[in-house]
This record gives structure tokens, C-alpha cells and sequence, in this order.
């Protein structure tokens, strides 16, 4: 089993290169951040959460500046989204923002993807919440054809663009590996038509998990990686989701100043020792 953190990096917590050598040093694999552009103040969609929504959701810095500075702090790190927001995002200013991400990082980028659930905030952004999983889907696949091809073109529904050149490509061969974040049935097939690895949420039960396995493997994806995204670390079923076949976990890291921050990373990297190997 390996072992990261998922976090929210904002102007009020450590900064992002002291946490990435702080987590390569206490031997976690991975950091993961979130994304959010802004949070509309109209507060129409609730929060998954229940109650008011945590500061920290309006005061994230860009996930791939973030990912950067702790990528070039450190050596072997894994660096990813968790998730980008790519319904929100221009498809083409993305795509060459992941492939600097992974040449500046020598191959560490792990591209997290969702539909988001904030309505307000994709809406400012011009995208319908009816129809953001169809254009998830098409950004995934005019994503792709860029990273892996000369002359890119793509002509769908909600993605069109006539063939352009875009470099640098990826250092990973074809392309960083897209982990499909969500749980729903939905999720379920566009990671099974798009996905590289899959990233359920930490309260995805091991049951879940092994079924959703047994049917990727029914489409022909039997052996898609999975990495738990921010479980918490006293309740999560660390060693049941590794019998279901789980390949890392991710603790949620709460937004703090540096030095409140190192005292956490020590206790979960006690935790994670515990369950290593």
C-alpha cells in the first residue's frame, strides 16, 4: 500500500515547496491538491459537506502553480490534481498546462479530473450543469488527441477546434494518467471509456470498490489503478480496501500553518507506517 496526502493550498497554510519536502521526507508518494476558481457568494448549491462551506474552498491557490513549486522542491514526490475542475477550464490552455506540469516534474503528474459540484461556479465559467459530464467526457478525449498527436483536431458537441500544434507533450508515454475521480455510475463509465485509474472519495466502501473492479473488468479494464482520495485517517478501512484491491491512499490534510502542519504529517505518517507494506 502506498500512502499520500490530499489537501487545500491556500494563502494561509504552509507553502506548497515546504510541504512537498516535508512529505518526501516522512515517505508519502504522493500530494494532491484541489481546485476551485472562486465560490460564487449567492451559496445556492449546498455544501456536500452539510453546514457552512470551510474558507479554504475560496482561498486555493492554482493547483498547477501549487503542483510546481512542490514538484521542483523535490525528487521522486508524485504531484497531482485532485481534482481539476476541467469542466471549468479551456481545453487547450489545460492541456498545455499538464504537459509543462509533467516535463517540469520529469514525469510526476497524475492528472485528477471531476465534474465538480458547485453549480453557481460553473456557471460563471459558461458551462451548463446539465450537460458537464458529456463535455467532461469530450475534453478527455480532445485532451488526448493534443498530447499524442502533431496536428490535433477535434469536432464534437460542447469541443471544437480545427488542427493546431501544441507542445511541449507529455514526458509520460502517451500522456500523464488521467484518474477519474467520483463514484457514480456515470464515473464509472468514463473511467472505464477515458480513464487511466480511478479516484473514489475516502468514504467509498471496500464493497463498492471490489464491485465496481469486478465490472471494469467485465469491459475489459481489469486492472485500473485505484487511489483512495482524502479518507480519513482514524476511520478509514486502510487494510480492507487493500484486500479489495486498493493501490494507494490518500489522507486528507487540513489547511494549517507550516509548523501545525509538520506535527500532522508526523502523526499520519505513523499511520501510514502502521499499514505499510
Amino acid at each position: 500500500m502506498k500512502f499520500g496526502v490530499s489537501t487545500f493550498v491556500t494563502d494561509e497554510g504552509i507553502r506548497p515547496a515546504a510541504l512537498g519536502r516535508a512529505l518526501e521526507e516522512r515517505g508519502f508518494d504522493s500530494l494532491l491538491v484541489a481546485e476551485h476558481s472562486h465560490i460564487p457568494t449567492s451559496r445556492e448549491t449546498p455544501y456536500p459537506g452539510g453546514g457552512d462551506l470551510p474558507r479554504e474552498y475560496y482561498r486555493t491557490l492554482d493547483p498547477f502553480v501549487s503542483l510546481t513549486a512542490a514538484a521542483t522542491a523535490t525528487n521522486d514526490l508524485l504531484v497531482a490534481t485532485g481534482v481539476a475542475l476541467l469542466v471549468q477550464r479551456d481545453v487547450l490552455h489545460t492541456a498545455n498546462e499538464v504537459a509543462s506540469l509533467d516535463l517540469v516534474s520529469g514525469g510526476r503528474f497524475l492528472f485528477g479530473v471531476g465534474v465538480g459540484w458547485n453549480r453557481e461556479e460553473m456557471r460563471h465559467h459558461g458551462t451548463d450543469p446539465r450537460t458537464r459530464g458529456a463535455l467532461l467526457n469530450e475534453q478527455l478525449q480532445a485532451l488526448t488527441r493534443i498530447w499524442t498527436t502533431d496536428e490535433a483536431e477535434f469536432h464534437g458537441e460542447y469541443v471544437d477546434f480545427d488542427p493546431v500544434n501544441l507542445w511541449p507533450k507529455p514526458v509520460r508515454t502517451p500522456h500523464p494518467p488521467i484518474y477519474v475521480g467520483g463514484e457514480s455510475a456515470a464515473a464509472e463509465d468514463r473511467l472505464a471509456r477515458y480513464g487511466d485509474a480511478w479516484m473514489p472519495r475516502g468514504h467509498t466502501s471496500p464493497e463498492h470498490i471490489r464491485r465496481v473492479r469486478g465490472r471494469l473488468a467485465e469491459r475489459g479494464r481489469p486492472d485500473l489503478p485505484v487511489t483512495i482520495f482524502a479518507a480519513d485517517p482514524q476511520r478509514a478501512p486502510i487494510t480492507e480496501w487493500a484486500e479489495a484491491g486498493v493501490e494507494r491512499v490518500t489522507f486528507f490534510l487540513p489547511t494549517l500553518p507550516e509548523r501545525e502542519t509538520l506535527a500532522t504529517l508526523d502523526d499520519l505518517a505513523e499511520v501510514a507506517r502502521r499499514h505499510a507494506g
